[in-house]
């Protein structure tokens, strides 16, 4: 039995017993024991695979920039962005920048959607602050140019999974109305609960915005029958701004899987 057989074999093995996950959990170990953590391999486990609860956070700071590859400069600059981050904190309240009747733009909407949903998935207030932070001027610099073609490629890749259910949404005049901003520009914050979002932000995060794709294609294919029977563009973008919560974790499984198959898998 070649290695790979052997390692696809027990990771049948493993995940039939309830241990999905075991041998990729030892991968990515071996990895943050690095000296010097390589941002390319971490980037390849985290387009992969689902990184761990316990190992997000760190592979997500280093991924984003807040920390260095270095082992031994972690705690000198987490201590410099606890302290940045009690100063504009206090510097905000001393201030008070904000008011009740601080007019609210598109981008805090935007911005407090994210926002909301880190909270969920990131304990320490410093972390959440500074991953809210990193990961937002990533939707605005590095992805800058790719949302805004995102719902064009959700449109190609639906017609070639199920032209039938993309020509309904044509005919009743859905397309365009479709919750792009909700789906694209939030990344899906506020749309999937934050257990299944993580997953999805794990390929953002290490370099993959075009996920969003796959998983607003999956959405269309799981709730295929109920779009089907919608008649008109309100009912159809109503419906699919409000998705019962219980398939999320399913649709982003197949989500994954669908990105995989046409966009390959990264392997170093």
């Amino acid at each position: 039995m070649t290695e790979d057989s052997q390692r696809n074999f027990r990771s049948v093995y493993y995940e039939k017993v309830g241990f999905r996950g075991v041998e990729e959990k030892k991968s990515l170990e071996i990895l943050l024991k690095d000296d010097r953590l390589d941002i390319e391999k971490l980037c390849t486990f985290s387009q992969r695979f689902p990184l761990p609860s316990m190992y997000r956070a760190l592979v997500w700071k280093v991924l984003l920039g807040i920390l260095p590859p270095h082992h031994e400069s972690h705690a000198l600059v987490m201590m410099y962005r606890k302290d940045q981050y009690s100063d504009i904190f206090h510097a905000l309240k001393v201030i008070r920048f904000i008011s009740d009747t601080t007019p609210q733009e598109p981008e805090d909407e935007v911005f407090l959607a994210i926002a909301k949903a880190m909270e969920e998935m990131v304990e320490d207030n410093v972390d959440c602050y500074w991953i809210i932070r990193s990961f937002v001027n990533q939707l605005k610099n590095k992805y800058r140019d790719s949302l805004p073609q995102l719902p064009k490629a959700f449109e190609h890749y639906l017609n070639l999974e199920d032209s039938r259910l993309l020509n309904h949404l044509k005919t009743c005049s859905a397309v365009s109305k479709l919750p792009y901003d909700l789906w694209f520009k939030m990344c899906f914050a506020g749309c999937l609960p934050e257990s299944s979002l993580q997953r999805v932000w794990d390929k953002v995060v290490s370099g993959s915005c075009k996920i969003l794709v796959f998983v607003a294609v999956e959405i269309l294919l799981t709730f295929k029958m109920k779009v089907m029977a919608l008649n008109n563009a309100e009912k159809i973008t109503k419906f699919l701004e409000n998705i019962p919560q219980d398939s999320s974790d399913a649709i982003v499984s197949k989500a994954i899987d669908l990105w995989h198959k046409h966009c390959g898998t990264p392997v170093h």
